[in-house]
């Protein structure tokens, strides 16, 4: 089982960011203390197991001061039955990562770090409008191992706009010269509630060139995998195996509970959405009310997700779960269209799943919208 904790709070807003957060955090300590009671109110939501994985995203949680973890992961320990393996994970950003609030983390019990470094390139950093410098991006990844923390994962955004691809490069280089075990790569995208979306209305920018952006990835995908890593999802890659695995759960489709505002849980047949509104959510909670909305999947839903998720990572799809999810009305319906993606070499079978080829990920998306049932 998996927890998933929402910390709503940044220091700024980035350029291209569209998830919830504020940068007003005088309420930051109501906002903690109202996930800590949402963990009881919602103790029950599943199955009596162990959490294997527990996972504080954002917004920005290397925010949280040593108090406020605290009673986050106490609340957790008292409530739930944790694995003694289990991975522990935190957000960061590296403006946050001075030696003592590193040493906090350590202590508490995180021994996984996910940071926003999304490039080494200061002209880049400041286009994104990140807080912090190329300089302090290496020096907290350095300091994390020093400490201890040697499970780190960093973001790197691709496509950002360049002369050519050199800059990527170095990017790629400077991961490995910090000898990181995980990287996520995500293509820069204009969201249209974010600062590049009004300024593409405005023509204050151009909209992201797709064929460069083809081309960074599989600059990407190749020299990742020159250099030991495996592309296990479209965006993630590990050496050694040293995958997420509370993100590997979503992908699985595992169940899992999120906490905190605009959190979304998932038990197998339903899925449920916390209101994205801090003091909506701090006022429901202290009524003892989960403020969430409600989604009952039907069959449809279930396969179209499940081919959503799972098309984007090594281990594919299931044939016989897919026919289980969509009561046995998939492969009737697509058996063209899964001949037609295979004569693209878009996919490939084996007896028991469909996968994505190295080209099939470059239309992940629109592959498995093709598959989609009604």
């Amino acid at each position: 089982m998996h927890l998933y904790l929402h910390i709503p709070f940044c220091r700024q807003a980035c350029h291209y960011c569209d998830f919830h957060f504020s940068t007003n955090i005088s309420n930051k300590r109501a906002v903690v203390e109202a996930i800590a009671s949402e963990i009881i109110l919602r103790k029950d939501y599943l199955p009596k197991a162990d959490i294997e994985t527990i996972y504080f995203g954002g917004g920005t949680p290397s925010m949280l001061e040593e108090a406020e973890l605290h009673l986050l992961l106490n609340t957790i320990n008292k409530h739930f039955s944790i694995a003694g393996n289990a991975e522990i994970s935190l957000e960061a950003n590296p403006d946050d990562l001075e030696k003592e609030k590193l040493r906090q983390f350590y202590n508490a019990g995180i021994n996984r770090l996910s940071i926003g470094i999304q490039s080494f390139h200061e002209p880049h950093l400041q286009f994104l409008n990140r807080v912090h410098s190329a300089y302090e991006g290496e020096h907290c990844v350095r300091t994390a191992q020093e400490i201890g923390i040697n499970n780190i994962s960093i973001d790197l955004i691709y496509a950002i706009p360049a002369p050519d691809h050199s800059i990527l490069m170095q990017d790629m280089q400077k991961a490995f010269a910090l000898d990181i075990a995980h990287i996520s790569a995500y293509c820069l995208t204009i969201e249209p509630q974010t600062a590049f979306g009004s300024w593409l209305k405005k023509n204050k920018i151009k909209p992201i060139d797709e064929e460069y952006a083809a081309q960074q990835f599989e600059i990407l995908v190749k020299t990742l995998a020159d250099n030991g890593y495996e592309q296990y999802e479209i965006s993630n890659f590990a050496r050694e195996a040293q995958y997420s695995l509370h993100n590997s759960s979503y992908w699985k489709q595992r169940p899992y509970l999120g906490v905190g505002p605009s959190a979304h849980s998932y038990n197998g047949t339903s899925r449920e959405y916390n209101v994205s509104n801090n003091a909506r959510y701090v006022e429901a909670i202290q009524k003892q009310i989960i403020p969430a909305t409600l989604e009952t999947l039907s069959p449809a839903d279930q396969t179209n997700e499940y081919l959503l998720t799972g098309l984007r990572t090594k281990w594919g799809v299931n044939k016989e779960k897919l026919e289980m999810l969509s009561g046995r009305s998939f492969f009737p319906a697509h058996q063209v269209d899964l001949e037609r993606l295979k004569e693209k070499n878009w996919i490939r079978e084996d007896p028991e799943n469909w996968y994505l080829t190295n080209m099939g990920k470059l239309f992940a998306d629109r592959i498995s919208s093709d598959l989609f049932i009604d």
